[in-house]
């Protein structure tokens, strides 16, 4: 497609390059900002400079934060003895959506998969330990999608702990199989954390 303007051009091709957005629609997206006062585009380029020279992983969880320790687990009303295990920043809006979970988290960043040349080196497993040596943790929630290769981390941070004093849940199965955990409804999501099943019973 030609441009009358390279600097249109330009635009297009960044927009293009995010996920889920075609050229046609990133060439609508930029022909929208130019259409609005130049003000508006300004205040877009800005916090997107923001979002990635400001943002912090907050060092108790790894979830992004503003500060070095995130709103949830900075918050006195958190139960610091009930972590849930996640995949990614996602899976925790979707559950803080739900209002139904008071516990804490921890992001794993990823899951293991083998077929994307991921493994357990390059996920945040060795935050689980320090949690678990710092005494404050009772249980911990697997909440990973219902996928194998969720099922597969999972099973993998529950061999590794297991002969600790920790318990280990699962949120129960009202999420389909197969599905990602951030397209499930609030209720059933919402369900499957109140309604969670004791790990190892459940993998018996």
């Amino acid at each position: 497609m030609d441009y009358p303007s390279k600097v249109l051009a330009k635009a297009v091709d960044e927009i293009s390059g995010l996920p889920g957005i075609g050229r046609k629609t990133a060439l609508r997206l930029a022909l929208h900002l130019l259409k609005q006062p130049a003000s508006r585009a300004v205040s877009l380029g800005n916090s997107l400079i923001s979002l990635v020279n400001d943002i912090k992983y907050c060092k108790e969880c790894h979830n992004f934060s503003d500060f070095e320790v995130c709103e949830i687990c900075s918050n006195p009303k958190r139960h610091d003895d009930l972590i849930c295990i996640v995949e990614d920043v996602r899976d925790v809006i979707a559950i803080e959506n739900t209002g139904k979970y008071t516990g804490k988290y921890l992001i794993l960043g990823g899951k293991i998969s083998p077929m994307e040349g991921i493994g357990p080196s390059q996920l945040n497993i060795p935050s689980i330990e320090k949690k678990i040596n710092d005494g404050k943790v009772k249980e911990f929630i697997f909440a990973l999608s219902a996928t194998m290769e969720g099922d597969t981390t999972a099973y993998y941070i529950y061999k590794k702990f297991k002969n600790f004093d920790i318990s280990f849940s699962s949120i129960a199965r009202g999420i389909s199989v197969g599905d990602e955990l951030e397209y499930a409804d609030e209720i059933s999501l919402g369900r499957s954390i109140v309604n969670r099943l004791p790990y190892n019973e459940e993998k018996s």
